[in-house]
């Protein structure tokens, strides 16, 4: 019976819990002994016809997981389960299996070749998120709708100015997951505390093999491990993406509210249930999902960074931490891309909503808008601004038009027309350079 959300299939892709499966994690051990085999053969440290046995039975097929196991309860090492068990299906070959290494060369090259294709699937969802949102950027450049700071009407925008924010981040995050990738990429044949004293005088050789062999950059140095401050790096970079997530449902979740109206994530009417008791309900589930699992990746950093820490030339304190938040971190993020890329597609926009809130302030939103008027006009910023502000608290008390209250103001009808109030109370007049910013995101961003 699974335990975890991400057992049960609840949460987590396919394709990528698969890689972090304990039947997926022993082969790639096999993997590294295998080519570690064949690399002390072509220097011919082992025979040929050895190697070939190991290459040839370093599987699943015949390394069972069951099996592993049964050794591992006698001699509570899993490593050493593993090679035991590889070493009984290669009859006398085996002799040569695990020859001059230690556990971390297989645990942490197997380790690397996992997050090898887990990043690379991460790295493919989240440009695809990248391309959707480019898409949303175009159709709504023109979109107008509020600017809001401190949950407050501010200033009018687009929404694909918002969307275009969006897009700059995520393109940013692509870039730290690819700088990323080069210090995590690589593995290591070094042998205990890092000498390579047991692979004798081709060690540096062997080292290369197997890295070229498995597709991995080898480590310049380590000790008898591989410092966590690659991994911890990778953890950290997932755990920005995750709250980046976090601030995009969040919002999306803002905007859903019925008293704003202007965003609502994806909704199947004829199937889907909002509440178990009121139904009228829309709950933005999937947008509360991501921030609920923000939540998770978020905290994996703290021991991400602690693994960082080990005695002397290695111990095992990080062992069983990053056994629980690499998969975790892989798994949960790369779900919550396809999840928010899945919101993304299906988003509802009300544009009538958006107009309708533009207007919500009988168009006080544009009070910056008449104060920059007035000063190119002659008045002293200073006084405009004094001005502005005692006429929006008179326009809001009274629950008057902006523009009325303006216009009967001598000292502003004195200055502006009402045809300049006019086009200054436009919301589509004073968007400064969205457009342009807009371009250039789209210009520098091509995925």
């Amino acid at each position: 019976m699974s335990v975890l959300p991400i057992d049960s299939g609840r949460y987590g892709n396919n394709d990528v819990r698969k890689i972090f499966r304990e039947e997926t994690r022993l082969q790639k051990m096999l993997d590294v002994e295998a080519a570690l085999a064949w690399a002390q053969s072509y220097v011919d440290d082992i025979p040929k016809a050895d190697a070939s046995v190991i290459i040839g039975k370093a599987s699943t097929r015949y390394v069972q997981l069951k099996r592993v196991k049964e050794i591992e309860k006698r001699t509570k090492h899993e490593t050493m389960a593993m090679v035991e068990a590889l070493t009984e299906v290669c009859g006398p070959s085996g002799a040569h299996v695990h020859l001059g290494v230690t556990s971390s060369d297989i645990l942490d090259s197997a380790l690397a070749l996992q997050l090898k294709e887990a990043v690379e699937i991460i790295d493919k969802r989240l440009t695809h998120l990248a391309k959707t949102l480019r898409g949303l950027v175009k159709r709504n450049t023109k979109t107008l709708m509020v600017g809001r700071t401190h949950g407050q009407h501010a200033l009018p925008i687009t929404l694909g100015f918002k969307f275009a924010n969006w897009l700059s981040v995520v393109a940013r995050h692509l870039f730290r997951l690819k700088e990323c990738k080069e210090r995590l990429m690589v593995g290591k044949i070094s042998g205990a505390v890092g000498t390579q004293a047991g692979l004798g005088s081709n060690a540096v050789k062997i080292q290369e093999l197997v890295m070229e062999k498995l597709g991995l950059e080898k480590a310049e140095i380590s000790t008898q491990m591989i410092s966590r401050d690659r991994q911890s790096e990778l953890v950290c970079v997932l755990a920005n993406i995750a709250s980046t997530l976090d601030s995009f449902a969040t919002e999306i979740r803002q905007l859903q509210r019925p008293e704003i109206g202007e965003l609502a994530e994806p909704f199947v009417e004829d199937t889907q249930i909002g509440s178990s008791t009121m139904p009228h309900k829309r709950n933005p589930v999937l947008c509360e999902r991501i921030s609920g699992l923000a939540r998770i990746v978020r905290s994996l950093t703290i021991p991400a960074l602690e693994n960082i820490v080990t005695w002397h030339e290695r111990d095992l304190t990080q062992s069983s931490a990053e056994r629980f938040i690499i998969p975790e971190a892989c798994i949960l993020v790369d779900y919550m891309i396809s999840l928010m890329d899945k919101i993304l597609k299906g988003l509802i926009i009300h544009k009538e909503m958006m107009r309708r809130n533009l207007e919500l302030s009988q168009g006080r939103l544009l009070s910056e808008s008449v104060m920059v008027r007035l000063v190119k006009n002659g008045m002293k910023r200073s006084e405009a601004y004094n001005l502005m502000r005692q006429l929006s608290q008179k326009s809001e008390k009274e629950k008057v038009l902006f523009k009325t209250i303006l216009f009967k103001d001598p000292k502003v009808s004195e200055l502006l027309s009402e045809e300049e109030l006019d086009e200054a109370l436009k919301p589509g007049n004073y968007l400064g350079t969205t457009y342009d910013q807009i371009h250039n995101v789209l210009e520098h961003y091509v995925f």
